[in-house]
């Protein structure tokens, strides 16, 4: 019996050892070793600017702004904003602008994000279809660095790098903005340089018109399927770390935890609306597969490997292994609620780790639950 389960516990630990260490490394010596360049050139194709907003009032106004103020030729860039059955001032606000290259469309009805993609895709007439969202701001220049790398015949869609701006945020919130971005970040990058990266920040990436998909309703993580959909299509999905863009995290694990909960959900989602992509044929399988399923199943394993640490206590290494899982998850639950500076430090790590993993874990009982109204947990102003 006890042999069964030391099994189990070195079966666990190896997997979770290869989700979190073993293919980030291997996707980094890869990129490394035989990285797969691509040409950047210096071009001015014409824009379709793409946003979807809900009960945004705060927020629009100041956005619209910004977009209209981009460095780039005026006559090649359009805007379209679509409400998606906003029920506070959104709709007036849009209204009242009377830019020429802003075209404001509302759905009648809350569809979900997807559904208002969809509209300003079909209304899209530009070369390019430029995904933003409400909150970030461009750097100066960074749509202008971003179509760039359209230069290359071979790539389909470009995102560029967010980077994050913290103040007073606990433990938890302050170590998922700066520590597991900057992990997440490496990653996407390592795939981007041996072929794509699989998924983009979705408040600012761009895909070819000519290959962009027509979203399923309800669909939550576009960042993703539109994506992946281009690498389907024969082309790639890069990263561009000089087109850069800016937001602010979250303040506190609470906030955090309900945005990883609906992105985590839409992981599940996406698992179900395409199933092509666990496919072998699916050419960034590989990647697919250990950057986002595996890790999905984290939670479960990490459970096992606690449980059988415990049966196996009699053992003074299980014992000691068991009594680390157990001081790491108290270290980061109560790194979620600290702001104070050296507990923020110390305890910023684990306050992640268990925050992200709890976040998967909700995140699978959303889908089974409210699988077919996703779209009601959309709150992209939050």
């Amino acid at each position: 019996m006890s042999n069964g389960i030391a099994i189990i516990f070195w079966g666990c630990l190896l997997l979770l050892t290869y989700v979190f260490v073993g293919y980030p490394v291997i996707v980094w010596c890869l990129s490394r070793l035989n990285p797969r360049q691509w040409r950047r050139v210096e071009m001015l194709p014409s824009v379709s600017i793409i946003m979807a907003v809900r009960n945004a009032d705060g927020l629009v106004r100041e956005k619209i702004r910004h977009l209209l103020t981009l460095d780039y030729p005026e006559t090649l860039i359009e805007i379209l904003v679509v409400s998606d059955g906003s029920t506070d001032e959104t709709d007036q606000i849009l209204a009242e602008e009377r830019d020429p290259r802003l075209k404001a469309e509302r759905l009648p009805e809350h569809r979900g994000k997807a559904a208002a993609l969809n509209q300003a895709i079909r209304k899209a007439r530009h070369e390019l279809l430029l995904f933003i969202d409400i909150r970030p701001h461009l750097d100066p220049g960074a749509l202008r660095q971003l179509v760039t790398n359209f230069g290359d015949p071979t790539v389909g869609a470009v995102t560029g790098e967010l980077r994050l701006r913290s103040g007073d945020n606990d433990a938890g919130s302050r170590a998922v903005g700066d520590l597991y971005w900057r992990y997440e970040q490496w990653i996407r990058k390592s795939e981007s340089a041996i072929d794509s990266a699989v998924g983009v920040y979705g408040g600012f990436y761009a895909v070819r018109r000519s290959l962009a998909t027509t979203l399923p309703d309800g669909l939550i993580l576009d960042d993703m399927l539109q994506p992946m959909s281009v690498v389907r299509q024969g082309y790639r999905v890069v990263l561009d770390p000089t087109a850069r863009v800016w937001d602010t995290w979250p303040k506190t694990s609470r906030g955090e935890f309900r945005r990883k909960v609906r992105t985590l959900a839409g992981n599940f989602q996406l698992i179900r609306l395409a199933p092509w992509l666990l496919r072998p044929s699916n050419r960034v399988w590989f990647q697919f597969t250990s950057h986002k399923i595996l890790r999905l199943t984290a939670p479960i394993f990490l459970l096992f490997l606690l449980a059988c640490s415990l049966a196996l206590a009699g053992v003074p290494s299980y014992r000691w292994f068991a009594l680390a899982q157990i001081a790491f998850y108290v270290l980061g639950v109560v790194g979620m609620r600290s702001r104070a500076g050296i507990l923020r430090t110390i305890a910023g790590p684990a306050a992640a780790f268990c925050l992200l993993n709890a976040a998967a874990s909700v995140g699978m009982w959303q889908f089974l639950v409210n699988g077919h109204q996703l779209k009601n947990i959309w709150v992209p102003s939050e």
